[in-house]
Parts: C-alpha cells; structure tokens; sequence
C-alpha cells in the first residue's frame, strides 16, 4: 500500500487505542460512502452560501465519531474553517452559569484549519488573512513592498480591514467583532502581544466583565452564555469573507443534554437547537454547517430527547418511505448503522496492508485467516449485544502487533484452525 508514514502512524496509534484518526481516513473508509458523498454535496452547497443542520444518531460504536472526522477531513481539503466540541454537564448549549459560554470557548480552542488540523488556529487565521490584506493594498496602492514602518500603508491596511469587516456589522455583534480585530492589527503593526492576547481573549469568549473589556479594549459588549450563538454567526460570515469556504462545527456527546435532569434546562437547550435548525433551513445564515452525535435515546425518547419537544419531533422524524435499502440522505437526521461482518472484513484488509506498509514487511495474515478471526470475535459470549467494530479493530491490530514482532507465535490462538474458516 503506497501510505504516507504520518497517516499509517495516526491510524494504528489511534485505532488501537480506541479512538478515531485525525487523518488518513480515506485509507479505512469502508460502508460509508454514501454518507461521505452527501457530506460532499452538501458542503458545496454551503461554500454556494446555504447552511446545514444534520444529527448523526446511532448506537455505542455505530461509527458516529468516525463521521464528525471524516466531515473534517472532507472539509480541510475543500478549503473550511472546522472546530468540535463534546457537551458535557459543564458545556451546554443554554446555562445562565457561564456553561453556554463555556461551549463557545471550547469552540474557538478548537477552531482547526487544514495546515493547522490539531486546534489552536484562531491566530493563525488572523495572521494570515492580515498578511494577505497587506498584500493586497501593496497590489492596489503600489506600494513596492510592505512597510509596517510607513504610517499611511499601516491607515491603508487599516482602511482595508475596516471595508471588509464593516460587512459584519448587519449581523448582532459584528460591530464589536470588528472593532476587535482591528485592535488586533494595532497590536501586530505595534509588536504589541499583550493588546493581541486581549483581542483573542475577547474572541474567545474568555472576558468575564465589560468594564474590563472596556478599559483593555474600548468595546462595549463581552461574548456571553445570553449572545455566544450570535458571535458563532458573524464568525462564520468572518472566515467566508476572507476567504474561507464556511465553518464547519461538530458537536458529540449530545447524550449529555438528554440527560439534564431539570426539564426547563433541558428545553432551553433544544430551544436553542430548534433555533439553529431553523436558522439554517430557513436561509438566515450562509456558509455554516453544524452538526450533532447523538444516540437513539436523545433522539426519540419522547420524555426526555429531542421528540420530548414538539417543534423539533415533527421536524426530526424519519421520511416514512425510507427503508434499510432505499435511504434519504438529504433528511436532517441519518440514523448510523455498524459495519456489517462482510464490511468489518474489507477494513481488516485495509489495516493488514497498512501495518505491512508501515512496519516495511510482506503481510503472511491470510483472508482465510481473518474470516475466522472475525468469525471467533463475533462467537463469544455477548459479542452480538456489546461488541463493536472498534472492538474487533483493537483485537485484530494487537493480534498483528504479535505476529510481527514474534514470527513463532502460535498462530491458532489467533486465528483457530483456519481450515473450518469460510472459503475466499
């Protein structure tokens, strides 16, 4: 297999621990074509300035992560700003106790870019666009080069940002969004860190005060748990008038929300949901798209989920001619099934020949050999309710660990006696 050693190296390091590689993906995509190439269209139509909402739910191990990476992945190589956050009882989408904000602020931590995939971009964004509008007012006005020395090409660069951050001011919060970033050139013309860490702090949703924004950075306003959905807005309009496609957003984890146990918290955090939903169906934002992991119960519990509130079930329920055989993928919600064993087979194959690839030897694992591994794994006891593909994923590579590193190792405590095993 012609692999690169970093992505062979984040696929056998994080699968066998358990978690979903940050790259590489399209080296282990199997069974799931389809939904990348709804994700594809629809990321192209939101670069064309529409917004998706989707809801991924499915079981423990159903592949529900793997998808939120491999919406990233999609989204890195057609040019989108992407972040994710997990909810957790501290992180919600309502709170009036700073655990909206803190969503947010999760969020912009996060804020990811395809040269800068691991989180931590939000300055990098900046910068670059900085330097790319320097470059264009070199372009426009003549300049021979840039000349952060020269006071009238740092007033045409600060001209140049205020034409295209005035854009933002249609949207609540844009006006002090924009303010900020042009205190954030002051401070990159001035070598000035401490007034940049202050705008990005104010960015980050990390001001707890006005009165100290406003002594430090002469706004008015704080990004708070009552406006943080305002500024996720103009910061979606902000990347796609740089340049960017749109911004991508992956919320996990959403069980954590069917499980507040005060229903007023909880519908106020599916007011919230509804609100993006009809926020993005309706065509009131351009170049977002957001979307949710969640289990069946969070979907369809009608006490506690998303069906608990009836603006949201008759929105969320299933096109009633969808079968196992004949999928809507445009409908909001995709409902995640497992791997199939013949499935599960085919990303064997995959992780033999990269293993092979990555440790430079000739595989001797047979096809014979891993029907009946998966075979073995899907016979034990209680396989069938809780094993998952991750599950069968760990075994398999921790078995290929062995074998490479111990060419006498007993093979039938792997694989059996592969001559019971199914023919290829």
């Amino acid at each position: 297999m012609n692999i690169k050693k970093r992505d062979s190296t984040a696929i056998l390091n994080s699968l066998s621990g358990g978690v979903v590689p940050s790259r590489g993906l399209q080296y282990i995509l199997v069974g799931r074509t389809q939904e990348a190439t709804q994700i594809l269209k629809e990321l192209n139509e939101v670069k064309e300035g529409s917004s998706v909402v989707k809801f991924f739910i499915g079981s423990f191990g159903s592949g529900k992560s793997f998808i939120q990476a491999l919406i990233q992945q999609i989204a890195f190589k057609e040019n989108f700003v992407v972040t994710k956050a997990d909810f957790t009882p501290e992180r919600r989408l309502y709170g009036n106790d700073h655990k909206g904000v803190a969503l947010y602020t999760e969020l912009m931590k996060n804020l990811s870019i395809s040269t800068v995939p691991e989180g931590g971009a939000l300055s990098t964004i900046i910068d670059i666009w900085i330097n790319d509008v320097q470059e264009q007012v070199v372009q426009m006005m003549g300049y021979h080069s840039i000349e952060l020395d020269n006071p009238t090409f740092v007033e045409d660069v600060e001209l140049e940002i205020s034409r295209i951050v005035s854009q933002m001011d249609i949207y609540t919060g844009g006006y002090d969004f924009a303010r900020i970033l042009t205190s954030y050139y002051q401070g990159f013309i001035q070598d000035d860190t401490e007034l940049q860490r202050k705008a990005l702090r104010w960015i980050r949703g990390e001001y707890g005060t006005k009165t100290e924004a406003r002594a430090d950075l002469g706004v008015r306003d704080i990004i708070n748990d009552d406006n943080y959905y305002n500024y996720i807005k103009v910061l979606s309009q902000f990347v796609r008038q740089i340049g960017y496609s749109g911004l991508v957003i992956n919320f996990d984890e959403a069980i954590n929300l069917y499980k507040i146990t005060h229903s007023h918290t909880r519908d106020k955090n599916y007011e919230t949901i509804l609100k993006i939903y009809n926020d993005t169906l309706q065509g009131n934002l351009e170049g977002l798209y957001i979307n949710f992991a969640g289990t069946l119960e969070f979907l369809e519990d009608e006490k506690r989920g998303l069906f608990s509130y009836g603006a949201l079930k008759r929105r969320l329920e299933t096109n009633r001619f969808e079968t196992n055989e004949f999928r809507d993928l445009s409908q909001p919600v995709i409902k995640l099934k497992p791997l199939k064993q013949e499935e599960t087979f085919v990303l064997l194959q995959k992780l033999r020949d990269i293993h092979a690839a990555h440790y430079e030897y000739q595989s001797t694992v047979s096809n014979e050999e891993m029907k009946q591994f998966i075979q073995q794994e899907y016979a034990r006891a209680g396989a069938l309710e809780n094993l998952t593909v991750g599950d069968v994923v760990r075994g398999f590579l921790g078995a290929l660990n062995i074998l490479h590193q111990n060419p006498n190792y007993d093979r039938s405590g792997i694989f059996g006696h592969t001559h019971t095993a199914i023919e290829n």
